[in-house]
């Protein structure tokens, strides 16, 4: 079972920046697809940004220009670099990730989230 560990939620004021970091842990598995999700309050969650492991990144419409999404291979960690924050990014982030175990049985393990308060 693969074990999904966040850090770096906060609380900023508008136009700050923010990096929350995501790694897996675990045995005989394989990274596919990462990514960053969000849920803001009274809101479903939803995509914020994703990588293959090739390094095909796709963005959120609402962050493209201020979130930059690195994944650094060697030890599956992926970063969200948040720049000019928002009122309205204020959200738990939710890291998830798609491991594939040694009988190619692809699943998704989600961390518990970090809180991003954007606020005055």
């Amino acid at each position: 079972q693969v074990q999904v560990v966040e850090s770096g939620g906060g609380e900023v004021q508008p136009g700050g920046s923010l990096r929350l970091s995501c790694a897996p842990s675990g045995s005989d598995f394989v990274i596919g697809r990462m990514g960053w999700h969000r849920q803001g309050p009274g809101n479903q969650r939803e995509l914020v940004a994703s990588t293959t492991s090739s390094g095909d990144i796709n963005y959120a419409d609402s962050v493209k220009g201020r979130f930059i999404l690195s994944r650094h291979n060697a030890n599956n960690t992926l970063y969200l670099q948040m720049n000019n924050l928002k009122p309205d990014d204020t959200a738990v982030y939710y890291c998830a990730v798609e491991a594939i175990n040694r009988d190619s049985v692809r699943y998704i393990s989600w961390g518990q989230g970090t809180q991003v308060i954007v606020s005055s």
